[in-house]
C-alpha cells in the first residue's frame, strides 16, 4: 500500500531501514545468492535492484526539487542488475549500501519542501504524476521487493 502522504513514507522508510538490516542478517551470503526460483533474481540482485531503484529516485527528487517538470529515462532493470553484478557482490556490502543510501533518501524527502511537492514528473513515458506521488510509490515499491527478500 502506497503511504498516503510524503511525512508518513519518510516514516516508514526509517522504520524500514532500522530493522531490514537485522532481517537481512539471517541470510548467509551462499543463501542471499540463489535465485528464489528458477529464471528469477537471488535475495541479493533483489536489493540490487533496490538500490537501483534508490539511484534512480535520488535523481528525480533532487532533479525536480529544483527544476519543477521533468522527463526522465526509463530503467532497464534487468540490464542494470546484469551489469553491476550484485549476484557476484557480497551480501554484507550490498546491504550497507542499501541501507546507508535509504537513510539518506528518508533524509531528502524529509527536507523537500511542500511546494515543490506538485512538481510533475514523466517516468518511462507515461502520465504525469507529481514529486509527491513519486516519493510516496518509492515506499510503496520498496516494500513490496522487500516482502520478496524476507518470503
Amino acid at each position: 500500500m502506497i503511504p498516503p502522504t510524503v511525512a508518513d513514507a519518510v516514516r516508514e522508510l526509517g522504520e524500514i531501514v532500522a530493522s531490514a538490516p537485522a532481517r537481512f542478517a539471517s541470510f548467509t551470503d551462499a543463501e542471499a545468492g540463489e535465485p528464489l526460483a528458477p529464471g528469477k533474481w537471488s535475495r541479493k540482485q533483489i536489493l540490487g535492484h533496490l538500490i537501483d531503484s534508490a539511484s534512480n529516485n535520488h535523481q528525480r527528487f533532487v532533479r525536480a526539487t529544483l527544476a519543477g517538470e521533468l522527463i526522465f529515462p526509463p530503467y532497464e532493470q534487468d540490464g542494470w542488475v546484469g551489469v553491476q553484478a550484485y549476484a557476484d557482490a557480497p551480501w554484507e556490502r550490498i546491504v550497507g549500501l542499501w541501507t546507508e543510501y535509504n537513510r539518506h533518501l528518508a533524509r531528502l524527502m524529509a527536507r523537500i519542501p511542500a511546494g515543490r511537492h506538485a512538481a510533475l514528473c514523466v517516468v518511462e513515458e507515461k502520465t504525469p504524476v507529481t514529486l509527491e506521488f513519486l516519493m510516496r510509490d518509492y515506499v510503496r515499491h520498496l516494500k513490496h521487493h522487500l516482502a520478496q527478500i524476507n518470503g
